[in-house]
């Protein structure tokens, strides 16, 4: 790996099978092109991708059970394009955060991360949340507000105004700031210290 980042891909793996379910996969299609640049961008980059899902209350699966349960519902559509390659990294989420009751703790430290892409569903739950336990943790984040849907645009909104001021994210969409931009940046929270 060359650089200290990684990109969270959260709740890709989607079965949309919820009320609101058909409108957030809507959002979803509209942040696909966006969401495989970043996936392109991060293979040229060698920025490792871990998919951080739910587990849809299947507390069983394997991530391999996992991705078949999806590819059976509303959201098999999508796998294609959206789902994990094989040099992926996958943890299973039993709640809302990434970092709640993961390995995700685990796992940057040792592949050296002090800097995440988040990307994914839904913006003002899932990643909301992610983006705090990580803020709190002092990593340095960016948000690009076009790879992140919400089933409601103004909760989007609202969620990408509290990360960027509340803790400190780059929200720039993918149309203004490319990953090799955002990784030569310097960055807005610094171990020890936010800025």
């Amino acid at each position: 790996m060359s650089s200290n980042a990684a990109i969270l891909a959260i709740d890709l793996l989607n079965t949309f099978d919820f009320n609101g379910g058909d409108a957030l996969k809507h959002a979803v299609a509209a942040m696909m092109e966006p969401v495989t640049s970043l996936r392109r961008q991060a293979a040229e980059a060698k920025v490792p991708v871990i998919f951080v899902n739910d587990n849809y209350g299947r507390w069983h699966d394997e991530p391999h059970q996992l991705i078949a349960h999806v590819a059976d519902s509303k959201g098999g559509d999508l796998l294609d394009e959206l789902g994990p390659h094989p040099d992926d990294y996958f943890v299973i989420k039993p709640e809302s955060s990434g970092f709640y009751a993961t390995t995700l703790p685990a796992l940057l430290p040792r592949l050296g991360v002090s800097r995440l892409v988040l990307i994914g569903v839904a913006a003002d739950i899932c990643v909301l949340f992610t983006a705090a336990d990580a803020h709190m943790r002092e990593y340095d984040l960016w948000v690009p507000r076009d790879a992140v849907a919400s089933q409601h645009e103004e909760r989007a909104h609202w969620a990408l105004e509290m990360m960027e001021n509340g803790m400190s994210a780059e929200t720039r969409p993918t149309s203004e700031l490319s990953l090799a931009q955002w990784l030569a940046s310097e960055p807005k929270v610094q171990p020890g210290g936010r800025r």
